[in-house]
């Protein structure tokens, strides 16, 4: 088996050649808008080499961005608040001044330098963020102007106010809604893995384990949307009721019920798919609850990455016997390693989030105990609060929240 590190070293490279690619395909319109700005040729290139918009867009001259300065899977002791000049991007990029960010278990794997082991700190820190171009390259204004609004992911350095994005790695949205964050990582990662190695058929059984969490949502809607009867575990009858108004059928809540053994009595065939992203015993689980040719996709392993290892053990001596007897499958899935899907991911996607077809839900804190997640610090509560289990929806926080008549909203 592929071993963690390796797996994130790979995607360090991978990750932000994801949009990048359909960008450089000509797919401005992935989220159903074009560009404020038309293609152009940029015929004379001798009177500027960036643009910046100090006056009308208010830059500063200083910011906040967050920095790994020490090694740690503890994400408080890994990471500061550093203050340093608003960067200027360069020929084909585009200065984003964001408004939202968006928080992954994967931040704490980041900071603790299980992506790429030759990375030493102080390296930034953030995967995901959407706001609006300040500035940007000569080369960048064919496709963007200033005042467009873009959303975009990568390597590393979103977690600031101010974040230079490569223009090929950014996608044009038409408002500043946080639910689009939510569809860049969980919502593909979900698309894509249930599309692809799940084969759903309609009449089958789903279990999507951290169902009401950033990527389980959508893995519930999706199965759901098969035709599938789906299960889904959370942690409080809140997340239950959640659950069942994006259509999961039968909610478990292992604050009050015994997993497996809710599972023994009401599956006794056995579950065709499981959507798995918790790891350790909740992983030895769904390997023994599998039916006969049932499929077990592998998207992540919480909690274990909080530990020293990053993972938590997992008591697979007899994993062979078990898949061999059931004619059954275990396979995992990075979503780097599919990245000729992710088109067509994202474009149904936000088609059935247009329609109505597709909850994204959001959790910015608004019912955590320190209130709201605001502001650039605030990202260390946001942080804590998903691996607290508090969540429902995707984590996001809101970097800079608009003044009285930004229109956009």
């Amino acid at each position: 088996m592929t071993s963690p590190p390796m797996l994130l070293r790979l995607g360090r490279r991978a990750a932000p050649s994801l949009i990048g690619r359909y960008r450089a395909a000509g797919t401005d319109t992935l989220f159903g808008v074009r560009p404020a700005v038309p293609r152009r040729f940029i015929i004379d290139t001798s009177y500027s080499a960036h643009f910046m918009d100090f006056k009308g867009s208010s830059i500063p001259s200083s910011m906040k961005k967050l920095v790994v300065t020490k090694l740690s899977q503890d994400f408080r002791e890994a990471v500061s608040v550093r203050t340093v000049a608003v960067p200027t991007p360069g020929d084909a990029e585009l200065l984003v001044r964001n408004r939202f960010v968006g928080i992954n278990a994967s931040d704490i794997n980041y900071s603790a330098g299980r992506y790429d082991p030759s990375v030493k700190p102080p390296f930034d820190a953030g995967f995901e963020g959407i706001g609006e171009v300040v500035g940007l390259g000569l080369s960048a204004s064919s496709r963007y102007t200033v005042g467009d609004m873009v959303a975009y992911f990568g390597s590393g350095g979103a977690f600031a106010e101010y974040t230079v994005v490569p223009a090929k790695e950014s996608v044009p949205v038409p408002s500043m809604k946080p639910e689009f964050l939510t569809l860049l990582v969980s919502g593909a990662t979900a698309y894509i893995a249930m599309k692809r190695l799940g084969n759903l058929a309609k009449g089958e059984t789903v279990l999507v384990t951290a169902a009401a969490g950033g990527t389980g949502q959508f893995a519930v809607q999706f199965a759901k949307q098969a035709g599938c009867h789906v299960i889904g575990t959370c942690s409080s009858d809140e997340k239950g009721g959640f659950l069942k108004s994006i259509g999961c059928d039968r909610p478990i809540n292992y604050s009050t019920e015994d997993l497996a053994k809710t599972l023994r009595k009401e599956y006794p065939q056995g579950i065709d798919v499981v959507y798995e992203s918790v790891g350790g015993s909740v992983l030895e689980l769904a390997v023994n609850s599998l039916a006969n040719k049932g499929r077990l996709i592998v998207i992540g392993f919480i909690s274990g990455y909080k530990t020293a290892a990053g993972i938590t053990p997992f008591n697979g001596g007899t994993l062979p016997v078990k898949l061999l007897q059931k004619s059954a499958s275990m396979r995992g899935f990075f979503l780097p390693h599919f990245i000729e899907d992710y088109k067509e991911a994202l474009r149904s996607m936000m088609q059935m989030f247009a329609k109505g077809e597709l909850v994204c839900e959001v959790d910015c804190g608004d019912m955590a105990q320190e209130g709201r997640f605001v502001g650039l610090e605030s990202v260390f509560r946001a942080v804590d609060y998903m691996y607290a289990g508090r969540n429902l929806g995707k984590v996001v926080v809101d970097v800079a929240p608009p003044t009285v008549g930004d229109s956009k909203l």
